[in-house]
């Protein structure tokens, strides 16, 4: 069996959960022949995994490199129709879930655009182009939109829909770790190639776009333009996939508001192996809060750091580690992070560790985890300080009250003091911690082991490809 596994910016060139859960799949399943598609920058990225021997090929894709420019040429009357048709759609505003085959048909038209030598990214920006969009702006919309919006926004939409002039993937299945632009791959072999795909939704992808277009520095109208296209490639990639595989019942529920049909939905939970992660046999000397994961705004550590002021005035001596690794572009927030610490008085209570080699040993160096994101799927960190019988203070994102139940304490996000309140209250109570921690254990041994997850992803293949247990 040959799976290709497609992903934005993860393995193996960053850490992170998703990284992770990539890594088992390959491992776990020794006897199949996997290669990894993996949407970067600019083709510049350098691996960060140790490769498994069973991994034949890691093909990277830039979005954002350089592209190879073909002679200029007006885009002619095919491409113009199918580009008015995908702006009339993204412009219009629909239910989710409505008019997803149709766009799913435009999506192939661009690819068959491209695939027939067409130059898609310079057809993007093309005068005809920039014209059809601001006409179909002015038919659609009241507020404004200027050429230079269009020229951006064409830029923008040229890169991320690279995907559709890439050569589709040779292999039996194809397995995307995440909604959105990684889905543009599965679509392409399977246009070409009728290959089966399976989309596994880690976090909820169009949720955290709109997040993260917050804060982007483009103009109002290319947020619309961008988010609205997004609206829809997600409903696009839900028809598209013969496999819908949601790491917890939280992101089935947006996947079926999203249009997804529920019959083509399983639920997949993260699993991971209780070798890895002991029961922590001791407790440190000084009452510890551990955070274990990426340095990103999506883990909202600027929270952590103002409940963690809270702790540290009410337990006399707490301290705050946190492990976890800085990718790429993140640098600017991990200084964020620094200098709030500061600015609480925290500098010499709250250390900032970096990567750490060995996880289990982040989970034993304190009485307690914290996870305080705004956004989450089914996070690996939660669980792995579970089996290590930690209890945990989380928010309630995503799966994570899914997968902690009764085993720890869950807060609103964004909410400090709530999660000051919370890991006060372990801290102070060692009784109630080695209740959780013991529940906790339980029940990851119960539910989420790396071979029931294994065993679910492998009955998922065979049963798309009509392959006998």
């Amino acid at each position: 069996m040959k799976v290709t596994l497609v992903s934005e910016g993860t393995y193996p060139f960053a850490m992170g959960g998703v990284s992770v859960w990539m890594d088992q799949l390959i491992r776990g399943m020794p006897d199949c022949r996997w290669d990894v598609v993996t949407m970067t920058v600019d083709g510049e990225e350098r691996p960060v995994w140790d490769l498994p021997p069973n991994l034949d090929r890691v093909i990277p894709m830039p979005l954002w490199g350089r592209v190879p420019r073909r002679p200029s040429r007006a885009p002619g009357v095919g491409f113009g129709e199918a580009y008015g048709r995908f702006l009339e759609m993204v412009l219009t505003p629909a239910v989710m879930g409505d008019g997803s085959a149709e766009f799913l048909a435009v999506l192939e038209a661009l690819h068959g655009y491209a695939h027939d030598g067409g130059d898609l990214v310079g057809a993007l920006t093309a005068n005809e182009s920039l014209t059809q969009l601001m006409d179909a702006w002015y038919w659609n919309r009241t507020d404004g939109l200027t050429l230079a919006d269009a020229v951006t926004a064409g830029h923008l939409m040229g890169h991320m829909l690279r995907p559709l002039a890439e050569p589709p993937p040779r292999t039996d299945l194809v397995h995307v770790a995440m909604n959105g632009l990684s889905m543009l791959t599965a679509m392409t072999a399977k246009w070409r190639h009728g290959t089966p795909a399976v989309l596994s939704e880690h976090g909820v992808y169009l949720r955290e776009r709109y997040l993260q277009y917050v804060d982007e520095p483009v103009s109002h109208a290319v947020r619309v333009l961008l988010l609205s296209f997004f609206r829809r490639l997600a409903g696009a990639a839900y028809v598209a996939a013969d496999r819908i595989a949601p790491h917890s019942s939280y992101n089935r529920r947006w996947q079926i508001r999203n249009g997804a049909d529920p019959d083509r939905i399983r639920i997949m939970y993260n699993g991971v192996d209780p070798d890895d992660f002991p029961l922590a046999e001791s407790d440190p000397d000084e009452p510890t809060l551990v955070f274990m994961g990426r340095i990103d705004p999506l883990k909202d550590l600027h929270t952590l750091l103002r409940a963690f002021a809270i702790v540290r005035d009410k337990v006399p001596g707490a301290r705050l580690r946190v492990f976890g690794g800085v990718p790429a572009g993140n640098e600017p927030y991990h200084a964020s992070c620094v200098e709030l610490a500061d600015e609480l008085g925290l500098e010499d209570a709250a250390c900032f560790e970096g990567r750490v080699s060995t996880p289990a040993d982040a989970y034993h160096a304190g009485h307690v985890v914290a996870l305080t994101s705004i956004s989450e799927g089914f996070p690996y960190t939660v669980v792995e300080a579970m089996a290590c019988g930690r209890p945990v203070v989380v928010t309630n994102v995503g799966g994570v009250a899914e997968a902690v139940g009764e085993a720890g304490l869950v807060v609103p996000p964004r909410d400090h003091v709530a999660a000051a309140e919370a890991m006060v209250r372990l801290l102070r109570d060692a009784g109630l911690r080695h209740r959780l921690g013991g529940l906790a254990r339980e029940r990851v041994l119960e539910r989420f082991t790396l071979q029931q997850s294994l065993d679910d992803y492998r009955s998922v293949y065979e049963e798309l490809l009509g392959v006998s247990a």
